[in-house]
């Protein structure tokens, strides 16, 4: 026998009032396991006893996402909207009209009409069936004639406005489809949210009958127009960091094919192991005519100062023996023996040094090639490394955007993303730096205690 779960339920909105019938058919609902409507609902209202039975509280607002999600069609629900308060339709004062067309025009529903008559000479007039009392037809007309906001008028300190609680909203934009006032309903590129702008919002409700959510309401005027002002704000500065990070990011790759022109350079200059010259002059020249001069020499430190190191690894064939130690040693299992010939390194290796320390014979040679500040110059730098690293992993938690790109890229899992913070397992990390490399805000950074054989006699 099928049994059921009548209900009756009224939700009061502010202004306005939605009664909700619904019911459950429990014999079809058992058969769902996923049980989805508890994932469509936008406030929370719907929920599953210990028996395992759906129930709908009184936080409902007749939405029916979740009748529109049962895939065994045991949720019924109806809703019924008592009528909106609107205001009037907006009074025509035919001796000020004239007849220019302009809310004829700027009417979305097709409301205004001309006419003439042998009584009156033309104006406008406005069908009161078709009018949806936006108010539009009065912020455009040039002479004052049509006046509109007689129930709750806008120039009145302390009235009504309707705004969208970005909270409660499920970004569904319902409400933008339906809005006959342009201007009114606006999406954030921040929030990518609906908002409303108080000064063309008519109050018709529109978006109040459809939003279903129950996120649009009425509100002091005062604060609508301070969050209207905040988000507004949000909006201006979104596009001006927008304008600034394109303009930045271009110069950036620019600046960046300037170091690597000169690291070459310099690079191929040098057969020793280590070494250290001053290059202030050069990059100094060519980065300011690249920014016109725009660049002082602090900006470009501060540009040198997050430039990554390029590190290289090769075997000494000659004095390999192909032993294997350093096989065992290496944590991301990129060497491999070729026998009869040395043991062969891929592009796997995260350049860490484990197998240095591991090799006897000298046979493997790891180096890194970096840009330096020191003194208020800039060098570039080669250092023979002899071994494993020494430091720590240190995180800039407000820079970080928890976006866990390092902790997928980690080649011995030491990083871990728990609240939105990433934790280091120091037991695991083997401080090779690729975190530090691949963090696209610069929230992580590798700090290395030296473990190097550089030769200061060489400057």
């Amino acid at each position: 026998m099928t049994t059921t779960t009548n209900n009756s339920k009224k939700y009061c909105k502010p202004i306005r009032d939605v009664e909700i019938d619904y019911n459950i058919d429990s014999s079809k609902c058992e058969a769902c396991e996923d049980k989805p409507c508890l994932m469509s609902c936008p406030v929370d209202a719907i929920w599953k006893t210990e028996d395992g039975k759906i129930e709908i509280d009184d936080k409902c607002v007749g939405c029916v996402l979740c009748r529109e999600a049962c895939p065994y069609n045991a949720i019924n629900m109806k809703t019924t909207l008592s009528e909106p308060i609107r205001e009037n339709v907006p009074n025509i004062n035919t001796k000020l009209c004239r007849q220019c067309g302009a809310c004829v025009k700027a009417c979305k529903t097709g409301s205004i009409q001309l006419i003439s008559s042998g009584n009156e000479e033309a104006h406008s007039e406005i069908n009161e069936d078709t009018c949806v009392r936006c108010g539009y037809c009065a912020r455009v007309c040039p002479t004052e004639a049509i006046k509109y906001g007689e129930i709750l008028p806008r120039s009145v300190v302390g009235g009504k406005a309707i705004v969208v609680n970005q909270k409660d909203c499920i970004g569904c934009m319902t409400c933008t489809k339906v809005c006959p006032s342009r201007g009114a309903i606006n999406v954030g590129k921040v929030s990518k949210l609906p908002f409303i702008n108080p000064s063309y919002c008519a109050r018709c409700e529109e978006c109040m009958n459809v939003c279903p959510s129950a996120a649009i309401k009425y509100s002091s005027r005062k604060r609508a127009y301070k969050n209207f002002s905040k988000i507004k704000t949000m909006e201006i500065v979104s596009e001006l960091l927008e304008n600034e990070a394109g303009k930045l990011s271009k110069d950036a790759i620019r600046i960046s094919s300037i170091l690597n022109g000169i690291a070459r350079k310099i690079s191929s200059n040098h057969s020793e192991k280590s070494f250290k010259e001053d290059v202030t002059p050069i990059i100094t020249e060519e980065i300011k005519a690249m920014t016109h001069n725009e660049l002082e020499i602090e900006d470009i430190n501060e540009i040198i100062g997050v430039t990554n190191p390029k590190r290289s690894i090769k075997v000494i064939e000659d004095n390999c023996i192909g032993c294997g130690a350093c096989m065992s040693e290496c944590p991301v299992k990129c060497i491999e023996l070729e026998m009869p010939s040395p043991v062969h390194i891929d592009d796997r290796c995260v350049h860490c040094g484990k197998c240095i320390e591991t090799c006897q014979f000298n046979a493997i040679e790891l180096a890194e090639e970096y840009f330096k500040v020191e003194d208020g110059k800039i060098f570039f730098k080669r250092d023979a490394l002899t071994g494993q690293r020494e430091g720590k992993i240190v995180t800039d938690v407000e820079a970080c955007m928890a976006c866990g790109i390092c902790v997928r890229k980690c080649p011995t899992n030491a990083l871990k993303l728990e609240k939105d913070e990433v934790i280091v397992d120091t037991e695991k990390c083997i401080l090779c730096g690729e975190c530090d490399i691949i963090c696209p805000v610069n929230a992580i950074k590798l700090k290395t205690e030296s473990n190097t054989a550089s030769t200061e006699a060489n400057n």
